[in-house]
């Protein structure tokens, strides 16, 4: 893998680290619970971010059309633990193996995406993106964890 995208799969790796330690231990309820509105589960955040990587590092990345439904994303429910753990290992794994076959001159491809209206985006721009998309929704997924966490109030002993 070349440098830069060694260091890209480093983050990225981190990211899904960051997601199992949101999810850690909790039961199904937890992991389907919306802390209000205009506000997703963890589950949906977790297959969103998912989605959205494969999206951005399979099909504009390396062109490998994946078929995403982003609006199905959003439906996600009654994914225990460990579902969602083997759904951040897949995605994970399938984003090692497209970022290892990159070249440098891979990165400055563009490619047109189809779900935005045809807009062209360069290949590096779209591993970029992916791993801020991680970011910002990793940290969504660490305050709703902590809201979940806070809902009930602890018995000081």
């Amino acid at each position: 893998m070349i440098p830069i995208l060694e260091d890209i799969f480093k983050h990225l790796e981190e990211r899904h680290s960051d997601f199992g330690k949101a999810i850690a231990g909790l039961p199904q309820e937890a992991l389907d619970w919306v802390p209000g509105p205009d506000m997703n589960s963890l589950g949906v955040l977790i297959v969103h971010t998912m989605g959205a990587e494969r999206y951005w590092i399979g099909d504009i990345g390396a062109g490998i059309l994946s078929n995403r439904d982003r609006a199905a994303e959003f439906q996600t429910h009654g994914l225990n633990e460990n579902a969602l753990r083997e759904i951040l290992s897949t995605t994970l794994e399938f984003s090692r193996s497209v970022l290892e076959s990159l070249t440098l001159d891979d990165l400055t491809k563009e490619r047109i995406s189809p779900n935005h209206r045809g807009s062209v985006f360069r290949v590096s721009w779209g591993i970029a993106h992916a791993l801020d998309h991680a970011a910002l929704h990793v940290g969504h997924a660490q305050i709703t964890r902590q809201l979940w966490d806070q809902r009930i109030p602890r018995v000081v002993t």
